[in-house]
């Protein structure tokens, strides 16, 4: 189950969402890969722990290997990895003033510059597939309560309640990325980016 806590945005913030309130997941810990082997190794495999953690390993390192080969790597049911890029804006191709063509390169244009360096930046693209669409998702989570967001919901509906401090909980935010009501350790669930794109 997936528990979520409140996060509003503040008052005073210069955005349409000042004030409004947004459910964010409540992370209940990181899990490594050594934490994975773990739990691995106690799903009554005949493989051990430490077996299973240099496979992972090797599996993560031969993964970039590939990713900036150029190659897409699908693992099916969990998600598409491939590299992409934010690229800068040329005007030209070749600016003869400059005796200057573009290259196929990392790196900042030049200000006033027409042409040079193709790719801005480089990320790692994380598509979600098979069982981990978003439409595939849906159908199995179950969502409830962090104590706190209980405590906060009882309240609004003015039952008495002890709401229990939550200072080890969450970093909150609305989609605009301002601060939220609770503290702590970890970011809720915001709006996707390049790295929630679904594929069948």
């Amino acid at each position: 189950m997936i528990e979520l806590y409140l996060s509003k945005v503040t008052e005073n913030s210069e955005t349409e969402t000042a004030g409004k309130t947004y459910a964010r997941v409540n992370y209940k810990e990181s899990m490594e890969i050594s934490d994975m082997a773990r739990h691995m190794a106690e799903h009554n495999t005949a493989f051990s722990e430490g077996l299973i953690l240099g496979v992972l390993t090797d599996f993560v390192k031969c993964v970039r290997e590939q990713v900036l080969n150029g190659n897409t790597v699908k693992i099916k049911n969990l998600a598409i990895f491939k590299a992409t890029v934010e690229a800068n804006a040329l005007d030209k191709l070749y600016d003869a003033d400059q005796d200057k063509t573009v290259t196929a390169s990392l790196g900042t244009m030049a200000e006033g510059a027409k042409t040079g360096p193709a790719v801005k930046t480089i990320k790692l693209l994380a598509q979600s597939t098979g069982e981990f669409t978003r439409d595939e998702l849906k159908k199995d989570v179950k969502f409830g309560w962090t104590d706190k967001a209980k405590a906060e919901i009882a309240a609004a509906k003015g039952e008495n309640t002890n709401a229990p401090s939550n200072t080890g909980g969450n970093t909150g935010g609305g989609t605009t990325g301002n601060g939220g009501s609770n503290t702590g350790g970890n970011n809720g669930g915001g709006g996707g980016g390049d790295d929630e794109l679904d594929e069948n």
